[in-house]
């Protein structure tokens, strides 16, 4: 996979899930099962980064007391 920025998080993760099926379910070399899990982990390294990214980019703004009060978004389960 050549990392282009236009890659999102969700083709990311397609390509994530194709490595996996091919480790799972072909019969592969020990040379090509170890070259698919690296490029499967520098993905995977992807992916957690721009989960990360958006994790920072997800604020509220809170108006209080004519403030606006910047808060880590919590999600709730």
């Amino acid at each position: 996979m050549s990392a282009k920025k236009e890659d999102n998080f969700e083709k990311l993760m397609l390509e994530l899930e194709s490595i996996t099926t091919k480790l799972e379910k072909e019969q592969l070399s020990l040379d090509d099962s170890v070259k698919l899990f690296e490029e499967g982990m520098k993905i995977s390294k992807k992916c957690n980064s721009k989960l990360e990214d958006a994790e920072k980019r997800i604020t509220i703004l809170i108006n209080e007391n004519n403030e606006i009060k910047e808060e880590n978004f919590i999600p709730e389960d």
